[in-house]
């Protein structure tokens, strides 16, 4: 059985990527230093009711050498998924020292040390993000231009250009995955949307429906949209799990040449599902999944959202042979609300 490394998996994709990878037959361990992840999902949790996936967690940060090297030492891995980073765009703007230090910092620790054990092969969670602001927002295309707006973008394409140039000269064999939105959850509830502070719209929207919050703000309601509020691309959580599992399995399919150059693989692929929903949109599908008619408040428009971002997948489709099983936003709602009540 082949052994994965999947560093910050005990995030909210990390975990549901793991769960996948398990399904698909992959032993797995996980590497997390849980500064946005939990532990109750794995067996070394000692609060870990019920052990809900079979995945060892070591808690530990991609920051330390010695603590990779120890891992990739003891542990025979065919390749790594990387997940490990920081992500509120908002706190980059404020602290970007701390996620270039974690962001790009450890990156660079992750992929000397698989360098020093020979492992060739990562898929990397990357983002939507490193497009910055296109002036048509609607069906970007992994070949737009990478001009990322904030120091989140900037270090997610620096990480980028790390496997590039890695895929080059050592013969890595490199898969980012540039997410769009997010959203959804496990539908059998066993894993969810778990941020703390919660920033992205639809577990806000349900905090509300809820009554967690007191309300939920649209911000920017003038916006060259049907409704005035800005657009996005949605993709469940589940089919970006799946996505890592046929990304890897197309490294798996490349050739296995041993040789120190020459053999070296980088693409990127962007994962959504081609269709937008405006802020509006989402805050009604909420109302109606939940059949509770929560508060919403109008602000301004908040600095740096482009008003549309909308994904043009149609290489992972056609390329790693990925297609969404979930696509309907009134589903990712209700998966997250189920989720959410279980708890």
């Amino acid at each position: 059985m082949t052994k994965i490394l999947v560093t910050g998996g005990a995030g909210f994709i990390g975990v549901h990527t793991v769960a996948a990878l398990e399904d698909a037959g992959y032993e797995v361990l996980v590497f997390d230093n849980l500064s946005n992840g939990h532990d109750d999902h794995f067996k070394s949790a000692q609060n870990a009711t019920p052990k809900n996936i079979a995945a060892e967690l070591i808690t530990g940060d991609i920051r330390d050498s010695d603590h990779l090297d120890q891992i990739f030492a003891d542990h025979t891995f065919g390749a790594v998924v990387h997940f490990a980073a920081l992500i509120e765009a908002g706190e980059s703007v404020v602290d970007p020292l701390k996620f270039y230090n974690n962001n790009m910092g450890g990156s660079l620790n992750l992929l000397a040390a698989m360098q020093r054990a020979n492992i060739r092969k990562i898929v990397f969670s990357s983002t939507a993000a490193v497009y910055g602001q296109p002036e048509d927002g609607g069906g970007i295309s992994e070949d737009m231009p990478k001009e990322p707006i904030n120091p989140y973008g900037d270090s997610k394409w620096a990480v980028e250009c790390m496997l590039r140039d890695c895929a080059a000269a050592h013969g890595l064999q490199a898969i980012a995955l540039r997410y769009f939105n997010a959203a959804g959850s496990d539908p059998r509830t066993r894993f969810g949307e778990r941020h703390d502070p919660e920033t992205h719209l639809i577990p806000l929207a349900l905090q509300a429906a809820a009554g967690t919050r007191a309300n939920i703000k649209i911000f920017g309601t003038n916006y060259s949209t049907p409704d005035g509020s800005c657009i996005r691309d949605y993709i469940h959580v589940s089919d970006l799990a799946d996505a890592h599992v046929k990304a890897l399995q197309h490294l798996f399919g490349l050739s296995a040449k041993a040789s120190s150059s020459g053999d070296g693989f980088y693409d990127a692929f962007n994962l959504g599902t081609g269709s937008g929903f405006s802020v509006r949109q989402v805050l009604e599908a909420a109302r109606n999944v939940t059949g509770i008619n929560f508060d919403i408040i109008e602000e301004a428009r908040r600095p740096g959202d482009p008003a549309i971002l909308v994904a043009n997948a149609d290489k992972a489709k056609s390329t790693l042979n990925w297609q969404p099983q979930y696509p309907n936003l009134e589903q990712m709602i209700a998966h997250a609300w189920a989720y959410m009540k279980s708890r």
